[in-house]
């Protein structure tokens, strides 16, 4: 192939969608767990190029990993297991305390300030593929600086 075809190539897959599309994760962190808790709740901002969903996270610190949605119906805080949660293109989606979150179900050991959780999260493109994005998210207390404060759960 001739340098110059070569070049137009390269320039042309930079330019596709799907070479633009990327899922990007900031501030992610799970709270700290007390003596006799078996779930833990993750947070973070999750910004993709492209629409796209979360559809599942898995980690070894936990059997089972849920996307929730907490909200008010008549005065009253309820929560509810989602099987995906939409991330619209350019926009971030932010997982807080009294909001969005992933629960960790059976936690396979207490997680206290200063340990990390690995996470994966699999997120599904308009196209259905599917790209798994690796997270360290830092254990904290929900009164350390940095992490939101909120309802707790």
């Amino acid at each position: 192939m001739k340098p110059q075809v070569f070049g137009m190539l390269l320039s042309y897959l930079a330019l596709t969608p799907a070479a633009h599309a990327a899922v990007t994760v900031e501030q992610p962190w799970v709270r700290a767990m007390v003596p006799g808790q078996s779930v833990a709740a993750a947070y973070m901002k999750i910004r993709s190029s492209e629409r796209a969903a979360l559809v599942g996270v898995q980690t070894p610190a936990a059997q089972k990993v849920e996307i929730h949605e907490m909200s008010m119906s008549n005065g009253v805080m309820k929560m509810r297991p989602l099987t995906r949660l939409d991330l619209p293109s350019e926009r971030t989606v932010e997982l807080t305390p009294g909001g969005y979150h992933l629960m960790l179900m059976n936690v396979t050991k207490p997680l206290k300030e200063g340990d990390e959780v690995p996470l994966t999260l699999t997120i599904e493109r308009q196209d259905k593929t599917r790209v798994q994005v690796e997270v360290q998210a830092p254990v904290r207390s929900i009164t350390s600086p940095g992490a939101s404060h909120g309802r707790m759960h």
